[in-house]
């Protein structure tokens, strides 16, 4: 069973109306963020998510196919520098999904770019087709 929603007392990254990168062959090159799952915050509070948590997306760039399309999708990078247990702070060049089909497997078959390893051990299905984890 996957623990859905944002980690408390982590920085808000991505939240909703944030454009992030596909990083897998999908067919998705760009999408919005229009949800979080699990985000349990206060009234009219903006929903954010950090990374390995599953977000709602809708492809705004891409081809024909998925343009338009509302998938699940793992947030795999952020901007924001967050902090580690072992006390390292950690953040990537850009924002970063995968799109996810619903039992939780990569709908691409590889991912481009490194995976933060905080979302390869949230969605080990995730991390066995990312080529660097950070």
């Amino acid at each position: 069973m996957q623990v859905l929603g944002s980690r408390k007392g982590l920085t808000p990254a991505v939240q909703n109306y944030t454009m992030v990168n596909v990083s897998d062959n999908s067919g998705a090159k760009e999408a919005m963020i229009i949800s979080v799952f699990g985000y349990r915050g206060a009234l009219r509070r903006v929903p954010y998510a950090n990374v390995g948590d599953l977000v709602m997306v809708s492809v705004r760039k891409g081809t024909p196919d998925v343009r338009k399309q509302k998938f699940k999708a793992v947030v795999i990078r952020q901007r924001m520098p967050f902090r580690r247990p072992d006390g390292t702070w950690i953040s990537f060049d850009d924002n970063a999904v995968v799109i996810v089909n619903p039992d939780g497997t990569a709908k691409g078959t590889e991912i481009r770019g490194p995976v933060a390893r905080e979302a390869a051990e949230r969605w080990p299905k995730v991390a066995s087709l990312a080529t660097l984890i950070v």
